[in-house]
């Protein structure tokens, strides 16, 4: 059974960065734009410009579309971390020790979530496979041509 799901773990490890990357996506969309609820589920948009919400805003949209297609998984899952490490230490912490006491369970399991894609890598049906096997395929010399 181990062999079985050892094959699989590529597949299984593709799907979560999927929906991993479609959720982050959605949390920036939705305070971006006001889509899914808008800004904190009251249907608004953040201020552009406005710190930290607006910038982790399109952190969320670039770093969940770019964490979704598997193109350069790992910086933006790191960068993306970092943006939900920032949000957990200086919006939540302050208000209460737990996740539970102070609403930053979301941060707290983005940061977690992402920080596993940093070291684990797209798995299946990522861009970044796609292009890694096109650029090995171009650095194979091709084969000698043998003297008869």
């Amino acid at each position: 059974m181990t062999g079985r799901l050892n094959s699989a773990q590529p597949y299984a490890l593709g799907l979560y960065r999927i929906v991993v990357g479609l959720l982050f996506l959605c949390h920036g969309a939705a305070s971006l734009f006001g889509v899914l609820g808008g800004a904190a589920g009251t249907g608004g948009t953040l201020d552009a410009g406005t710190w930290p919400g607006w910038y982790a805003a399109v952190i969320q949209l670039v770093g969940g579309a770019l964490v979704l297609l598997g193109l350069g998984t790992r910086v933006a899952a790191f960068v993306a971390a970092g943006s939900m490490a920032y949000a957990y230490f200086k919006v939540h912490q302050p208000n209460a020790l737990w996740p539970m006491e102070n609403g930053g369970e979301a941060a707290a399991m983005f940061c977690w979530a992402l920080l596993l894609l940093v070291f684990t890598g797209s798995g299946a049906f990522g861009l970044d496979r796609l292009f890694a096997k096109r650029s090995a395929e171009e650095r194979e010399p091709a084969a000698e041509p043998v003297a008869v």
